[in-house]
């Protein structure tokens, strides 16, 4: 109440209604370490869309995470460590960034995910190292979210019984009463997800109820659990139980009326009860200690499982296997034409053992994205009897959007690299969690397949024109659009290594030949000179199965206009972004024009060239080489924007690379 009230920003209301529950979990249930806030073993709590981020931080700085009261007082202020919504990089002791509606409910299953498949592929018998549950606190706008009811399926078919959720069912959204837009039931939705059920009826006041509600849900181990919890929204408020308590502070009289209530000093803010202090710095102290246990047992492990040890010990450094990047495939232009997906697929066939903690997986389209190695096996429920815990393939079913938020949690858990393939448009149905992704600095990647118009016969539905253009406006994500097998080998180590840079790697249907300039040492500085010529009038920069083609209208302008070309394949302007001016200019250097060439939206491109080719407009069905000659992406149709290009330049002196640019020594 004070922290709002003084940010004069912030949301008060969940937070007050959920106080009695997460007081009951974090005490009686959650095991873990403030001074170590990385511990794997510990439990995970998530806040599923954040709005309950004021009572996540004062837990924190209840049990000495290093939230200060100074931290609280400065809640929502600028460079704080208390930000209006969690955010895992910003604050010690936040698993996960939430914030969106929903996002951290399928964050939740993704953490349980990790920790299902961690223990199924390090505990040994006498061994248990992995036992850790998730918690997840969500409310009636989470549960109103697609992308909730998407990751709530799939756990409920995983049967994960090491997710324990409290629905907190206040019936108030932003709006108001949820009368007025959501009255279903939701407890028997979950039922028929294959959750187990309870509802605590009194949740403002019955301690003794949430325990027991607790401790029976970790008693189902084959199903996760959700807890029905009836509160009341601002509970102690003159506006409990309103919408009016929601998203906005109390008033000064009712801030003193609800101390006064609870037995504070009404003229006193920011006080924390000695009683309070010592109870929870007690339980603070257990869970040291339940490390201090821990580590002695990990050390016992480390003697009769060697391998698995330093694997694990490895995977939580971040760094990868030694030597894995020798696995990556390499190509040489006499090698066969080969779609970019089959590419991809190749190199999770050629990298999957020598990296284990990478686990794949496909939004119900594994034949199509090429996600998965021969000998996968499934992660399932071993009593499915397709599959098992350590199973390092993910079957996400149609659920994009859960898929990504999963994926967030599963590489928030620390010690997966996930990686989940759908067609590149209907990564656009996983924004929200890409957008996540970037912002809280996970490394999962993102394999999008039937990257563009060479889709073919599909259409206009399924042909992605604005998605690159989306996805490279996002902070701290690399977009990958590689032109032949050594460009996608480049992708994947440049991907694998980048340890707080999500990937989106765009892939075609189509064959691509192998290009004699490329190689995966030029490839990963993410744009180089693939085919050269000093006396070149024109520079074409492009990314995919277009550079081939540009190629091939470096021939066709040479023999019908006598004009000389040189081409730059772009895979990642990402990480060209991050070379030197130096290196950058010799790519796209001064005093000849820059056109760019790419088969969807030109959005962003003149960054990098003067004039551009592309196509701003919805594609066509029909067989994919009569789609491009439709809009003109063949030899001839470039060489003649190519010739109008050069001829509306050859006036300009000095002409300067689009690449220098006034705010350059900024950037």
């Amino acid at each position: 109440v004070d922290a709002t009230f003084k940010a004069n920003s912030g949301h008060p209301g969940a937070p007050m209604g959920m106080a009695p529950v997460a007081h009951v979990l974090f005490n009686k249930f959650m095991t873990f370490n403030p001074k170590n806030p990385d511990w794997i073993n510990r439990d995970r709590f998530v806040l599923s869309n954040g709005h309950g981020c004021m009572l996540q931080y004062a837990l924190l700085h209840l049990f000495g995470y290093g939230v200060s009261l100074d931290d609280l007082k400065n809640f929502r202020h600028i460079d704080s460590i208390t930000p209006g919504h969690p955010e895992a990089h910003d604050t010690p002791g936040v698993e996960v960034t939430t914030g969106p509606l929903g996002q951290g409910f399928a964050n939740a299953v993704g953490l349980a995910v990790a920790q299902a498949h961690t223990a199924g592929t390090f505990n040994k018998p006498g061994f248990d190292l992995i036992t850790n549950y998730t918690y997840c606190f969500f409310g009636d706008g989470c549960a109103m979210e697609g992308i909730a009811s998407e990751a709530a399926s799939a756990a409920g078919h995983l049967q994960l019984g090491n997710l324990i959720m409290v629905y907190d069912d206040n019936h108030i959204s932003i709006d108001g009463d949820t009368k007025c837009a959501f009255t279903e039931d939701v407890m028997k939705r979950f039922e028929a997800y294959g959750w187990h059920t309870q509802h605590v009826e009194k949740g403002d006041t019955d301690l003794e109820g949430i325990e027991a509600a607790i401790k029976k849900a970790k008693e189902v181990t084959d199903k996760p659990s959700v807890i029905k919890l009836t509160t009341t929204i601002g509970f102690g408020s003159k506006l409990q139980g309103t919408g009016g308590v929601h998203g906005n502070p109390l008033k000064a009289d009712d801030i003193k009326s609800v101390k006064e209530k609870f037995g504070f000093d009404p003229e006193k803010t920011f006080v924390v009860p000695q009683e309070v202090t010592d109870m929870y710095h007690k339980h603070a102290a257990e869970g040291a200690a339940a490390e201090q246990e821990w580590n002695q047992l990990f050390e016992k492990y480390g003697k009769e499982h060697k391998a698995e040890h330093d694997d694990l010990v490895r995977r939580l450094t971040g760094a990868l296997p030694e030597g894995w990047q020798t696995k990556l495939p390499t190509y040489k232009p006499t090698d066969p034409a080969i779609a970019s997906r089959k590419l991809s697929e190749s190199v999770l066939e050629a990298i999957h053992e020598a990296v284990p903690e990478l686990m794949s997986g496909s939004a119900d389209l594994t034949g199509s994205n090429n996600t998965i190695w021969k000998n996968a096996v499934d992660f399932q429920p071993p009593s499915t009897g397709i599959g098992n815990w350590s199973g390092r393939y993910m079957r996400y079913g149609v659920r994009e959007h859960a898929m990504a938020g999963m994926m967030n949690g599963m590489s928030a858990y620390g010690t997966i690299i996930p990686a989940g393939g759908t067609f590149l448009n209907f990564v656009s149905y996983a924004a929200g969690s890409v957008r996540l992704s970037s912002l809280s600095h996970q490394r999962v990647i993102y394999i999008a397949t039937h990257d563009s118009i060479g889709l073919g016969e599909d259409g206009p539905t399924h042909q992605p024109i604005e998605t690159l253009a989306h996805f490279r406006a996002l902070p701290n994500m690399m977009v990958w659009r590689p032109a032949d097998g050594n460009e996608t080998s480049a992708a994947y180590y440049v991907m694998l290594t980048s340890r707080q840079t999500p990937s989106i790697i765009a892939l075609t249907r189509q064959n691509l030949p192998q290009l004699e300039g490329s190689t995966i040492e030029k490839a990963i500085k993410g744009g180089y000179v693939n085919l050269e010529d000093k006396e070149a009038q024109i520079t074409l920069v492009s990314t995919g199965s277009e550079v081939s083609i540009c190629l091939e209208a470096v021939k066709y302008l040479k023999d019908n206009h006598s004009i000389k070309a040189r081409v730059a394949s772009m895979p990642c302007v990402e990480v060209f972004d991050t070379q030197d001016q130096e290196y950058r200019l010799s790519v796209i250097p001064d005093g000849i024009p820059a056109m760019s060439v790419e088969v969807m939206s030109t959005l962003g491109w003149e960054k990098y060239s003067h004039e551009q080719f592309g196509l701003n407009r919805f594609g066509a069905s029909g067989a994919y080489k009569d789609v491009y000659k439709k809009f003109e992406f063949t030899p001839e149709g470039i060489s003649k924007r190519a010739v109008k290009t050069i001829d509306f330049y050859k006036d300009v002196k000095p002409l300067r690379s689009p690449l220098n640019r006034a705010f350059q020594q900024l950037i």
